[in-house]
């Protein structure tokens, strides 16, 4: 069973440097997803330039992270500030897939970490940037969600001890935070909620389970106090309607969970 393979004991150190540098490249292409898909640009079509001076960029200049740091974070000719959430997506991607193999207690869920992890990197970061969390990337964080629950049911004999947990995760984490952003809509008479953080919250539900997106829930508070809090300490005005990102709140939530507990 896919499951029960535990992670290769000799070759961890290899496993966590290729996916390393897998996720490196990973986050490269977050990194253009996330300029070019709020600005309505094709995700796949056109070659990386510099956003400043529009230099087609050579291969030396897009290694991931050696590059962003080769140049100090300027481009080559016009030495124009690279936007600094490049070096982040492919920084994060890398740890996202470096980490898993050190700590998951199987293939699988290590694979099902590192997939999850880069879809909750570009949600997290668009949200933060944007206050965006495009439908069709929480679907595929969705869809990915129920293809691993599909593949662990199977493995258990479709006895729904995998599927049942999965769905009332979704389904709890949608209703949750759906009824909370209608109450607070009717009481005050405006959104206070963007409609995508219930979908959102009820897809990383499929990944960990009712019991999960409680811990989730609370990890995302505990993190948006802090973020209020380090407002404050920088002078930074903060008020009741003070928007903060929850779809990064939540991400950065559920992910370490995840690895740590694995599928709900």
């Amino acid at each position: 069973m896919i499951e029960a393979m535990a992670v290769p004991a000799g070759p961890i150190w290899l496993c966590s440097g290729l996916g390393a540098v897998l996720g490196a490249m990973v986050g490269s292409f977050l990194g253009a997803v996330v300029v070019r898909l709020p600005a309505g640009r094709s995700i796949v079509n056109g070659r990386s330039a510099c956003d400043s001076c529009g230099r087609v960029l050579a291969p030396i200049d897009l290694v991931p992270v050696l590059s962003y740091l080769a140049l100090r974070g300027r481009c080559r000719t016009c030495r124009a500030p690279i936007d600094p959430w490049q070096f982040a997506c492919e920084a994060g991607g890398a740890i996202i897939g470096a980490v898993p193999w050190l700590v998951a207690g199987s293939i699988l869920h290590a694979a099902a970490a590192m997939l999850m992890g880069w879809v909750l990197l570009l949600l997290a970061v668009l949200d933060l940037r944007h206050f965006w969390l495009p439908h069709r990337v929480i679907a595929v964080l969705a869809g990915m969600a129920g293809l691993f629950a599909g593949v662990r049911s199977w493995e258990a004999g479709w006895n729904g001890a995998v599927l049942v947990p999965a769905i009332a995760g979704g389904m709890i984490g949608f209703a949750i935070l759906w009824t909370v952003r209608i109450v607070y809509r009717r009481s005050r008479g405006r959104d206070g909620m963007g409609a995508a953080d219930p979908l959102l919250l009820g897809a990383i539900g499929l990944w960990i389970g009712p019991l999960g997106v409680i811990e989730v829930l609370l990890g995302a508070s505990i993190l948006g106090i802090a973020a209020a809090l380090a407002l404050l300490l920088t002078a930074r005005k903060v008020a009741a309607d003070t928007p903060l990102p929850l779809g990064t709140l939540l991400a950065a939530a559920a992910w370490p969970l995840f690895l740590a507990q694995g599928f709900g």
